[in-house]
């Protein structure tokens, strides 16, 4: 099987391992060259991956038949859709469908529409004034986002990032005066509880969910520090959260699969991976975003422990039938920690040469999946963003901890950092401690 996959971070180094496994022949576009995905890859194009000429091109002259793609830029770009115009089959969704990511109020929108639970109140402004008089007298405390993509790190939040009614009013003019995710603001209310995440695989009908993931979106340890594009993250064995139950587990999957319902029935069916992020609540799950791709880090979580052929259900998603009905996961817990750049969050020190022994990693049942980084007169040298996942995997949280610790223990370099917090029983019981005092238990 000839793929395409489109993206150069550690979330499509996680894909591409899971494509090699099941013995896919892979074309990859990337803007950096990752060295994992290079490794795996029958052909490399170094481009822009927006750029749907040159990515078309690539994809004709190497005769591929199925493509996948990983970031949200190319989604929002419209590169499905062009290379499906050219009869290539994509297990990811068209621009329209897209719109479930890229424009928040479409989502909030949509939820709206069809009545499906876990929705928040919500208004959405293009008028910088309109919005500022709103959140004087909304009666919550609110979430403040820019419409369009920020790459994740748009979200402030009244009683955390924001810590008045001046600073609420100052970064809503931010967002606005720098065209911040298209310069049009959604103001939401605020959920208090703890954050998950279920993405699922969808062929636009039939859902298969994954296993629970939690990301750590702030940069430093004890949950402090700015926020980022995700730390690091952890799984269970039992593909639950020590502080989630089956039942709100399924609630979740409910939402994910009637918003996919819900975009059929609006005419933009929806192929591919989508991520639900999911604030659990004394009342139950309620949406905080929807995402049209794989989650980054959790990426590295649910595909390190994927038992089904990832060939079988990129197949599925665009268009074909599943062999088994099912898709399997491990009963193996993981534990993800980022090595990113110094800075990051902040300003990113990057150029830095890091050194990494994949050999050494691979004994200590962890895995290492490379994200930004590039060659430099043939040393490994730090992007600006994160740098490399280490994904530890064991029978409990416990050994997956460990695992990962000791994979991280041969990444060398001067010049970065890592949340070692991430996965440690302190950390995860002060998430059961806070959800047990979100219910009142």
């Amino acid at each position: 099987m000839k793929i395409l996959t489109v993206g150069g971070g550690a979330r499509e180094h996680a894909a591409v391992e899971a494509l090699a496994r099941a013995n896919a022949e892979i074309y990859a576009v990337m803007k950096n060259s990752n060295p994992g995905i290079a490794k795996r890859a029958k052909e490399v194009l170094l481009a822009s991956e927006d750029d749907i000429d040159k990515i078309c091109d690539f994809a004709i002259n190497n005769f591929v038949e199925y493509a996948f793609i990983g970031p949200e830029a190319p989604l929002s770009s419209g590169v499905v859709d062009a290379l499906e115009h050219i009869g290539i089959k994509c297990a990811s969704p068209t621009k329209d469908a897209a719109r479930i990511e890229t424009s928040k109020t479409f989502m909030r929108n949509l939820v709206d529409k069809y009545k499906i639970d876990g929705n928040l109140g919500y208004k959405s402004f293009d008028n910088e004034a309109d919005a500022i008089e709103y959140v004087k007298t909304v009666p919550y405390k609110v979430a403040v986002k820019p419409v369009g993509l920020t790459g994740g790190k748009g979200v402030k939040v009244q009683g955390d990032q924001l810590t008045n009614l001046e600073e609420t009013i100052e970064y809503i003019k931010e967002i606005f005066e720098g065209n911040v995710g298209g310069g049009k603001v959604i103001i939401e209310e605020k959920a208090e509880g703890e954050e998950f995440t279920q993405m699922v695989f969808t062929n636009g009908d039939e859902v298969y969910p994954m296993p629970l993931v939690q990301d750590h979106k702030r940069a430093y340890e004890g949950d402090l520090g700015p926020n980022t594009g995700g730390m690091g993250s952890y799984s269970d064995a039992n593909h639950l959260l020590p502080f989630v139950t089956e039942e709100e587990r399924q609630k979740s999957i409910e939402i994910v699969r009637a918003i996919v319902k819900a975009l059929a029935s609006e005419g933009c069916p929806y192929r591919g991976t989508m991520y639900g992020q999911f604030m659990l609540t004394k009342t139950g799950p309620k949406i905080i975003e929807i995402n049209a791709r794989f989650g980054d880090p959790e990426a590295m979580n649910v595909l390190t422990t994927l038992q089904t052929d990832f060939t079988e259900i990129i197949k599925w998603m665009a268009g074909g039938k599943l062999k088994d009905k099912e898709v399997r996961f491990a009963n193996k817990a993981t534990v993800c920690k980022y090595v990113v750049p110094r800075g990051y969050g902040v300003k990113s020190e990057a150029g830095h040469t890091i050194s990494i022994d994949l050999d050494s990693i691979a004994n200590t049942g962890s895995v290492a999946y490379f994200g930004s980084v590039d060659k430099n007169g043939g040393k490994l040298v730090t992007g600006t963003s994160r740098s490399i996942g280490i994904v530890g995997v064991g029978d409990s949280l416990e050994e997956a901890e460990r695992n990962c610790e000791a994979g991280l223990s041969y990444v060398k370099c001067d010049a970065i950092a890592v949340r070692h917090d991430i996965g440690t029983a302190a950390l995860i019981q002060k998430r059961i401690d806070h959800m047990k005092q979100i219910r009142g238990q």
